[in-house]
């Protein structure tokens, strides 16, 4: 009888993630929504022949629960829906209808703060084990995995730079929030073999432009710098973190900027909706300001809290 390899621990005693959480024992009983019914995480199981699991073929939200409401939850599943429509996948459910989904699971699992979601719509079940979308016959696959998951960030991120770049709209197009992610895999693959936590992706002109995970600012005399965003998802954190910065009198810029320009910052840290925002503690092995918590990433962060929970 087969039996699987252990996976030696010694590996992942100093690894540090973006989605790094507490354990917590409560979910090993939660409940998953999978296509309109509630089941046990033992229980909530989909085919092999699932156009998600056989191609990467379909899209995906990841959402953050505080104080019993989903921050920027409208923002989130618009950005589902138009992600759908880019693939020409009908996920067959209303906005509303999908929200009420979510908010269902929520309540099943009696959730009230420091939960996270991932909504997954894939193309369905295939009737053979090929390519061609119209072998996708079934109608979508829907699955809402919600977490109790509160951030355990034990310290600044390590980051390295990777061959891997977040390609060209007309290849994949990088704004899209695919199931799809081997690129962003191997770049995650990359860093670790270099003693990394996370990868510093380039764009395809060379200009620093995001994470595996997360996108990616850094603090240069004040001033807040991210990539143009044409070549990375623009997240929702990202975009806030913006708005921030507008309303709080802090210089933005959505630029093009070097690794040499990101080596020498004040600061650096990352957005994303688990973790809202990440300090940076090195880039290819060289400290950033202080290797942490910068006092302007701090009162990004501050306002960012005041903004989730009011």
């Amino acid at each position: 009888m087969f039996q699987p390899r252990e996976r030696s621990s010694v590996r992942f005693m100093d690894q540090q993630t973006t989605h790094a959480a507490a354990e917590d024992a409560r979910n090993d009983d939660i409940l998953i929504w999978v296509n309109g019914e509630l089941k046990r995480r033992s229980e909530a199981l989909i085919s092999v022949y699932d156009s998600g699991f056989m191609l990467g073929d379909g899209v995906w939200e990841g959402l953050r629960l505080y104080d019993n409401r989903w921050a920027f939850l409208d923002g989130h599943l618009e950005r589902l829906f138009e992600a759908a429509k880019a693939i020409d996948l009908d996920i067959e459910m209303t906005l509303d209808q999908v929200k009420n989904a979510l908010l269902e699971t929520q309540s099943a699992n009696s959730m009230t703060t420091d939960a996270h979601a991932r909504l997954m719509v894939t193309r369905g079940v295939k009737t053979r084990p090929f390519q061609h979308p119209s072998l996708s016959r079934q109608g979508p696959t829907m699955v809402i995995i919600m977490e109790h998951s509160k951030p355990s960030i034990a310290r600044p991120i390590r980051l390295a730079t990777v061959p891997h770049v977040r390609g060209l709209p007309m290849s994949q197009d990088p704004k899209l929030n695919s199931h799809s992610k081997l690129n962003c895999v191997l770049a995650c693959v990359a860093a670790e073999k270099a003693g990394a936590d996370e990868a510093l992706m380039l764009d395809v002109h060379g200009f620093v432009n995001t994470t595996n995970a997360c996108n990616f600012f850094i603090v240069r005399k004040g001033e807040v710098w991210t990539s143009t965003g044409d070549y990375c998802m623009n997240g929702i954190t990202r975009a806030k973190v913006i708005d921030i910065c507008l309303a709080e009198g802090i210089p933005v810029f959505q630029k093009n900027f070097s690794l040499v320009e990101a080596y020498s910052a004040d600061e650096a840290f990352l957005t994303g909706t688990f973790g809202a925002q990440t300090p940076v503690q090195s880039i290819d092995g060289r400290i950033i300001g202080s290797g942490g918590f910068g006092p302007v990433t701090q009162r990004i962060r501050e306002a960012y809290l005041r903004m989730v929970m009011p």
